[in-house]
């Protein structure tokens, strides 16, 4: 059962509840490994060869970036003959194909920068069409607080406005802006106090980022990649370019690394793949503050189509839904989670997952990841195959734009892990065998703490609105309404009006047994006063039982049982 497209609630006309649906499946696998005990004369080679390609590579995504909207296959085969006498064919393939990446990201975050600039000019020019001090909505927000709070904010219009049109006239005519080696440690050159650097320590991480040893893979060739090789022993060769042929310390211009790799995780599978000749990519990379050098593998997985629950079929939908589910609200600082069976009734307590994301992106990523583990690994204890998820977005819900002063809750929004929890945690759970269903957000905290948080709630045990709304997404992504129990509304205790919509299936045992008296109420010996309102008493006055007292004096008849 689902619920209706629209209702009202409090003289408020709802909106469309979306259908559920399961998240694809990570598109591809990248794992690393250290190239430990390298000898100087390897990494010597392995500088020399990097720089030498990231040369080129620079002038390919600067021919690339010129030709813009211009580009063609012709323009690209062009740029591929003109490296090929300088690298090898292969060589010449990956820096092409990694310009035109490049550009390709370049361009969507433009999109997406122009999408943003947008919001805020349309949020400020609303704004300042209204009156001062004029109250918002929920929906929309309201006018300025004082003259000067709406001067500052026309300037900033007209600045947003400049630099919208710019934006706007450099997508049209198809111009990026890309820097190779990271724009912020670009800046970091005129900041290395602050950021605690050398000179030379800067120069080092500039060149580092900017060298170039990638290879995409190549399937039916020898161990999947003839330019980066790695044998299923974990010896690493490369294929050195023509005019760096010369450092060869192995036939057909290869040069064999010292190091060994032995990939710890997905190390059999990696190892079926280049056993099978199987496409493989490798990437190089020298982490400067460590000292150390890094080798990563990487490979695709066929594309899975997404699946709405509604139109999915009816064995993806039972194994789904056979073990329950767990239901998981995100917030600010951790993950409410509660566990229902297949016909929507919390099982247990509430978990909650914690993690802290401040500090640097390292430490972020980690806590993240920590949770995420912790949460996975309860879901396998349980049985559950499923866990269901908002399918949120506060892209344009954090601007300064829309909600000016409210700088609190604009932090607390920017602290819920949206896109970076949905990306960890669909592909950190197709490795342990659980899938991700993802539900519409709307109302569901709302509706949780209206519905579930005082009924779950008791003396040993504390539910929050977030572990209501857990129970809320779970239920819809169960097909349950989020409403304990459905219409038909009963007259008394008895199901006059026909049986609920929302109950044990006609095979169940024990469905037609009364219920179980709650404990905390059944061995309550407290004694129960009535109330002001005609109630009736449930306790003699201390007069009346004094007066009963004393007309049975005599003793009492004992029991024979």
């Amino acid at each position: 059962m689902t619920e209706p497209a629209g209702k009202q609630l409090a003289g408020k006309q709802l909106r469309a509840i979306e259908v559920p649906f399961v998240a694809a499946g990570p598109s591809g696998v990248a794992i690393r490994d250290r190239l430990k005990a390298l000898t100087p004369d390897d990494e010597q080679v392995l500088r020399v060869v990097g720089g030498h390609l990231g040369s080129l590579a620079a002038r390919d995504l600067k021919r690339r970036c010129a030709d813009g909207l211009a580009h063609s296959s012709q323009t690209w085969a062009a740029r591929k003959r003109d490296l090929t006498g300088q690298s090898s064919s292969r060589w010449a393939g990956s820096i092409t194909k990694a310009s035109h990446d490049q550009w390709a990201l370049a361009r969507r975050c433009q999109f997406a920068h122009i999408q943003s600039l947008e919001a805020g000019v349309h949020t400020l020019q609303h704004r300042l069409s209204l009156p001062l001090g004029e109250k918002g909505s929920k929906r929309a927000p309201g006018g300025y607080r004082s003259r000067h709070e709406w001067f500052a904010k026309s300037r900033r219009l007209a600045a947003l406005t400049n630099r919208l049109e710019r934006e706007r006239a450099d997508f049209k005519a198809g111009v990026v802006h890309v820097v190779r080696g990271s724009k912020r440690l670009l800046g970091t050159r005129h900041h290395l106090d602050e950021a605690e650097l050398t000179e030379q320590e800067w120069r080092e991480r500039w060149e580092a980022e900017r060298w170039f040893l990638a290879a995409d893979g190549e399937s039916d060739k020898r161990h999947g990649n003839e330019t980066i090789r790695v044998s299923p022993d974990g010896e690493v060769s490369i294929k050195l370019p023509a005019p760096l042929a010369h450092l060869a310390n192995a036939g057909h211009g290869r040069y064999v690394l010292t190091a060994r790799v032995a990939f710890a995780h997905r190390g059999a599978e990696w190892r079926d793949r280049v056993t099978a000749n199987r496409a493989v990519a490798y990437r190089i990379h020298h982490d400067v503050q460590r000292g150390r050098w890094y080798l990563t593998a990487s490979w695709q997985h066929p594309a899975v189509q997404a699946i709405p629950l509604e139109t999915a079929p009816q064995p993806v939908l039972e194994t789904l839904r056979a073990n329950g589910m767990i239901g998981v609200d995100t917030n600010a600082g951790h993950f409410a989670a509660y566990r229902l069976d297949r016909y929507g009734n919390p099982i247990g307590d509430p978990r909650h997952f914690t993690y802290d994301l401040t500090g640097r992106a390292t430490h972020r990523d980690a806590q993240l990841r920590h949770a995420i583990t912790r949460l996975l690994h309860w879901a396998k204890r349980t049985g559950v195959t499923a866990i269901a998820i908002e399918d949120l977005d506060f892209a344009a819900e954090k601007t300064r734009e829309k909600h000016g002063r409210r700088k609190r809750f604009r932090q607390l929004i920017s602290g819920i892990p949206t896109g970076k929890l949905k990306a960890r945690l669909v592909s950190m759970a197709a490795g342990v065998g659980v899938s991700i269903v993802a539900v519409d957000p709307a109302y569901t905290s709302q509706w949780g703490a209206q519905h579930w948080q005082q009924p779950m709630a008791a003396p040993r045990r504390a539910v929050t609105r977030h572990d209501a709304a857990s129970i809320a997404i779970a239920r819809r992504a169960l097909g349950h309404p989020i409403r304990r129990r459905t219409a038909p509304p009963p007259d008394d205790r008895s199901d006059r009006r026909g049986h609920r919509t929302v109950q044990a299936r006609p095979g169940d045992r024990g469905r037609e047994e009364t219920r179980r008296p709650v404990t905390e109420r059944a061995h309550d010996a407290r004694p129960r006063t009535g109330t002001a309102q005609g109630t009736r008493a449930t306790r003699a006055s201390k007069t009346v039982r004094d007066a009963r007292s004393a007309r049975n004096v005599g003793p009492r008849p004992t029991s024979e049982h």
